[in-house]
């Protein structure tokens, strides 16, 4: 389960009206609080990625001006991507107070994001969709270790193979460790002899790959399902990125979906709606023979109960469909069909056609003379 983000406001103690000069300030106080190399509280770690999170964005003006607007859902696409302005979260108490927090040898992968766009149907119901992809994957040949099979991985002389080289700081906060990746291995640990020759000693390679993937049905437009591990390789020994599938439900030609319901319109002709009847409408289960109520008017909404979409995860419940009537006029008549018409509504006391826009005429007056 997804644990919700806290406001970055929140974190930093600040209003949203608080000056940069105020964020600067409010982020040396927590980070020097929160910092590994001082507090050994076992939270303290995460309390500082959380702090060094917030002051990422709420101390760049546009990044802060999407987060005003549109929360952790604005930014939360550009996030994955890395601190480019600082190059992570040691650099940013680097530019503060001269130490780093411990950079970490080892990296979540790549994940991947594709489109798959899907029917209503299939959406309503679920389906199986096979996605061809493109995607970087341990060498076959080498398994990740960039060397040559049978060649000779030596350790890094620089950091000893810890792959991190440490250096003591002293600064006007008191003595921090900087800890950073050696630039000797990059952060391996170990120095490669004889690169393999497969992938030139990357350790990954292209590969074209064809995944399926499991819709589930009542899956909504502008969903994401999370396919785990189906991204590309973490780094120094990091965990694989994850494959994100964005769902496109095409238009369908008769059915719109409001929440779990359908809805469509059907037009009915002035006999049916006066005398009443049977037509046949579409349904997400096929044709169904609807009645329609004697002296049924336009706007009329008619509900088949659970014949609309599946709720996501919750097996047998289903939303309804709701129709709605629309009466046709009659446009095109012959001269004997109007005199049945006009008969009709002689019978009804309605009158003719002058006859009822002087009534109407009649009853606007009525109306206004009172003002």
């Amino acid at each position: 389960m997804t644990t919700e983000k806290r406001d970055y406001y929140d974190i930093l103690d600040l209003d949203r009206n608080s000056t940069q000069e105020d964020i600067k300030k409010s982020f040396r106080k927590h980070a020097l609080k929160y910092h590994p190399d001082r507090n050994k509280e076992k939270d303290a770690p995460e309390k500082f990625k959380e702090i060094n999170e917030a002051y990422q964005v709420l101390s760049d003006p546009e990044k802060r001006s999407i987060y005003d607007q549109y929360g952790h859902a604005g930014i939360s696409s550009n996030f994955g991507k890395g601190f480019e302005g600082f190059g992570g979260f040691g650099d940013i108490f680097d530019a503060f107070f001269g130490g780093s927090s411990s950079d970490s040898r080892s990296s979540k992968g790549r994940d991947l994001e594709f489109v798959v766009s899907i029917s209503f149907e299939e959406a309503a119901f679920g389906t199986e969709k096979e996605l061809d992809i493109k995607r970087r994957e341990k060498c076959l040949v080498c398994k990740g270790a960039r060397a040559e099979p049978g060649t000779e991985i030596t350790s890094c002389t620089s950091c000893s193979g810890t792959g991190q080289v440490t250096r003591a700081q002293r600064t006007v906060f008191g003595q921090f460790q900087q800890i950073t990746t050696c630039a000797t291995c990059n952060g391996i640990g170990r120095t490669v002899v004889s690169p393999c020759k497969h992938c030139v000693g990357k350790g990954t390679e292209s590969v074209n790959r064809r995944i399926k993937i499991p819709i589930p049905a009542g899956i909504d437009n502008g969903s994401r399902i999370r396919m785990e591990s189906e991204g590309e390789p973490g780094s120094n020994g990091g965990p694989i990125g994850d494959l994100y599938v964005l769902i496109k439900v095409l238009k369908h030609q008769f059915f719109e979906r409001e929440h779990n319901d359908v809805l469509i319109s059907l037009d009915v002709n002035i006999v049916t709606a006066a005398l009443g009847g049977t037509v046949v409408v579409p349904t997400l289960d096929g044709e169904y023979d609807l009645e329609i109520p004697q002296g049924s008017q336009s706007g009329r909404m008619i509900r088949l109960k659970s014949y609309g979409v599946p709720y996501l995860g919750r097996r047998g419940k289903r939303g309804d469909q709701i129709i709605t009537l629309y009466i046709m006029t009659p446009t095109k008549l012959n001269m004997k069909q109007k005199k049945i018409l006009k008969d009709f509504g002689d019978e009804l006391g309605v009158g003719g056609v002058n006859d009822i826009d002087n009534d109407i005429i009649d009853r606007m007056k009525g109306a206004f003379k009172g003002r």
